[in-house]
């Protein structure tokens, strides 16, 4: 069976996205790990599927794979190529969509310009919403590593977040930290690791190890979830410049209650197919 897909990124985090909508779609953990392979297959962090809404209320419904063939809950830089995508398909001509995900309804949003602003919805700081082991909430935690130990804020955005605040993201230890702290067993199920360096109240500098797909060149969630760390623990002020090694993204949040805004770019890479 040939699949078509479409090849997309967002400021180097790269997807495939598959329109679900039209024809229904059905791929296991396996199949979906195969493509991912950047050797023997189609190669790319996340896979997206399009679907049909199951609530009333929204337009389509977003669901994400990992490359490991894991399905997550959330992915920012894939919910703007998920807009840019049903756009490009003639899918929808609104500039603004509902979009069903695992974890409540965004508000992804074209813009005149070409980029895309997606409504994240509310950050989540309480312990088990993470989830994450802690008797009580607390700005920061301390977390053990072999023969080390750090301080972490933990966020949820639909997705779990830990953030850690480090001098310098080009030497910082994200292939040996990154994969301790997610598979950390205060992390019942898992979580992505971001390393934060504060440029200015206004600017930061970010490297995510990604849960399921190891180190991005760029994550979405994790920016938001860095920027309300940040911002909770008075070292930012919103809104906040994120540069990845990817690109550049701006976050807005103007504090608890309120949700966090996300505006960056989303391309089309190329279209193709592949035999499942």
């Amino acid at each position: 069976m040939k699949l078509k897909f479409t090849k997309m990124q967002g400021i180097g985090n790269d997807f495939i996205v598959i329109d679900g909508y039209t024809t229904p779609v059905t791929l296991d953990s396996a199949t979906i790990a195969r493509m991912a392979d950047r050797h023997f297959g189609v190669g790319f962090d996340q896979l997206l599927l399009v679907e049909r809404p199951t609530v009333g209320d929204a337009d389509f419904r977003y669901r994400i794979f990992n490359a490991d063939g894991g399905e997550v809950e959330q992915c920012g830089n894939g919910a703007r190529c998920f807009v840019r995508f049903v756009h490009d398909q003639g899918l929808t001509q609104q500039s603004e969509i509902r979009v069903e995900t695992a974890r409540g309804i965004i508000f992804p949003k074209l813009e005149a310009n070409g980029l895309v602003t997606v409504n994240m919805g509310e950050p989540r700081v309480q312990p088990a919403e993470i989830p994450f082991v802690a008797e009580d909430e607390s700005l920061t935690y301390t977390l053990a590593l072999v023969g080390e130990t750090i301080t972490i804020s933990v966020v949820s955005m639909g997705n779990p977040h830990a953030v850690t605040v480090v001098d310098d993201v080009d030497t910082a230890p994200v292939a040996t930290q990154g994969p301790q702290i997610e598979s950390h067993a205060r992390f019942p199920q898992r979580v992505n690791a971001g390393f934060m360096q504060i440029v200015n109240p206004s600017h930061i500098r970010l490297r995510v190890f990604e849960r399921g797909s190891g180190e991005t060149l760029a994550c979405g969630t994790g920016a938001c979830a860095a920027v309300v760390s940040g911002i909770r623990l008075g070292l930012l002020q919103s809104p906040v410049q994120v540069s990845t090694r990817g690109g550049e993204l701006n976050i807005a949040w103007a504090g608890p209650g309120q949700p966090v805004l996300m505006t960056g770019p989303a391309e089309t890479v190329f279209e193709g197919s592949i035999d499942i």
